[in-house]
């Protein structure tokens, strides 16, 4: 079991900036990836960004330039930044980890982090 702890969301000015955690009870070093997701009200939940056990990482075009995925492997915990915020950011944003056990893949989630963005 791996359980995920997301924070740092909150209501911020467009065009500011915010910075993201998510804290893992596991050593990530047993994690094949760890993501952010996010879902706006009506939508389907998107991939931002995800870091791989071999720290590759991979973003979504919209944010693109705007957002930064990192790991602390001391802290367990994996950081998305996100610049110049827009509108369109609005979302509830949710981290996954993503291991392998005897049983194949498994995705495990966050409760979830609002963040707003205002005009």
């Amino acid at each position: 079991q791996v359980q995920l702890v997301e924070s740092g969301g909150g209501l911020v000015q467009a065009g500011g900036s915010l910075r993201l955690s998510c804290t893992s009870s596991r050593s990530i070093f047993t994690l094949n990836a760890m993501g952010w997701y996010r879902q706006a009200p009506g939508k389907q939940r998107e991939l931002v960004a995800s870091i791989s056990s071999g720290s590759v990482t991979n973003y979504a075009d919209s944010v693109k330039g705007r957002g930064t995925i990192s790991a602390d492997n001391v802290k367990n915990t994996v950081y998305l930044q996100l610049n110049s915020l827009r509108p369109e950011d609005t979302a509830v944003y949710y981290c996954k980890a993503t291991q392998t056990n005897y049983l194949g893949l498994r995705d495990y989630w966050g409760q979830g982090t609002q963040v707003t963005v205002s005009t």
